[in-house]
């Protein structure tokens, strides 16, 4: 069966009140919590970013039984894959079967950038990407690691290891990223909004060898008491998240993100957020997105009523989903 789980927005809002909402979304029945890790927000507006490592600690802490995920950079920038190993490995330690995967991307300049002389072309980030995916495995699986790179490792070693590592999932949000992950990494972190585009970058990670893997998602919507007002709230709060083109990966700064989606209407938020006022209507989407054999789906609010969203979609949509309704 899939689970669900609440997305953690670090870019949205601030740590303190996020922990408040994901034990608030323990109790009302939602499966686990998933993190985004970012270093800045989209826009100024949004206007947080808290560090994901150390607000996991505290959440696991906080809360009894919810699984945990995150998605995170390891090719070097703000994380050497040591560095990174070891805050994973810590945590399962901690807290055995509550960080069952962590998604690994190649990386969004807005974050990455900043930390480094360069910022190479997919390419590169991708060859980084699987070199320090590489890397961290064989860390955890207790090797010393040296390793010309990029990134460069000289000896390194985990002395902290739990007994069962998290998978390493690959993120890609393209059918060709996805396809070319099926062959390595051990599962497929996606997002988008429409569902036949979900289909294909599934199979395509499939044909690239990922028969069998697990398959995670992360579904970007909007619910509010009004059809009015969970259209607004898409525009005003995620728009930043829908800049044309190659955005991710040219755009350095929040500013850049506010400038490139000036111009875009709440009408074309429709294409990048499933927005709807009735929590059947999601349901109905859910169920559509689960049908494509996905393991888990994370629930992403983009509005800022995180309180009625948690407490409407564990009311009717969630029991909806599992059939106890």
């Amino acid at each position: 069966m899939t689970v669900y789980s609440y997305h953690v927005s670090q870019e949205q809002f601030p740590p303190r009140a996020l922990l408040g909402w994901v034990q608030r979304a323990e109790q009302a029945g939602f499966d686990g919590a998933f993190s985004s890790d970012h270093l800045q927000p989209w826009s100024p507006t949004q206007g947080e970013s808290a560090f994901t490592w150390s607000w996991l600690g505290a959440a696991m802490q906080a809360t009894e039984r919810l699984h945990f995920g995150t998605v995170t950079v390891p090719g070097g920038w703000r994380y050497q894959p040591v560095v990174l190993a070891q805050a994973i490995a810590t945590l399962a330690a901690m807290f055995p079967g509550r960080l069952p995967w962590v998604a690994l991307g190649s990386g969004e300049a807005v974050n990455e950038a900043v930390a480094g002389p360069e910022w190479p072309p997919k390419a590169g980030r991708n060859q980084r990407l699987f070199n320090a995916a590489m890397a961290i495995k064989a860390l955890f699986a207790g090797e010393r690691v040296t390793t010309e790179g990029p990134p460069m490792l000289r000896d390194a070693r985990l002395w902290c290891r739990p007994a069962t590592p998290p998978l390493l999932v690959g993120a890609a949000t393209s059918a060709d990223t996805a396809q070319w992950l099926g062959g390595w990494a051990d599962g497929l972190l996606t997002v988008g909004r429409d569902v036949e585009a979900l289909r294909s970058t599934i199979a395509a990670f499939r044909r690239g060898g990922g028969s069998g893997k697990p398959v995670f998602l992360k579904v970007d919507l909007s619910w509010a008491p009004s059809e009015a007002e969970a259209l607004q709230q898409a525009h005003e709060n995620w728009r930043f998240n829908a800049a044309p083109g190659d955005a991710n990966t040219e755009l350095r700064q929040p500013e850049d993100f506010d400038a490139a989606t000036r111009h875009l209407t709440a009408e074309a938020m429709q294409s990048h957020v499933f927005v709807s006022s009735d929590p059947q209507a999601h349901v109905a989407h859910l169920q559509a997105c689960a049908a494509l054999g996905v393991e888990a789906i994370d629930l992403h609010q983009v509005g800022r009523d995180q309180e009625g969203f948690i407490d409407v979609f564990g009311a009717q949509v969630l029991p909806a989903l599992r059939g106890t309704v």
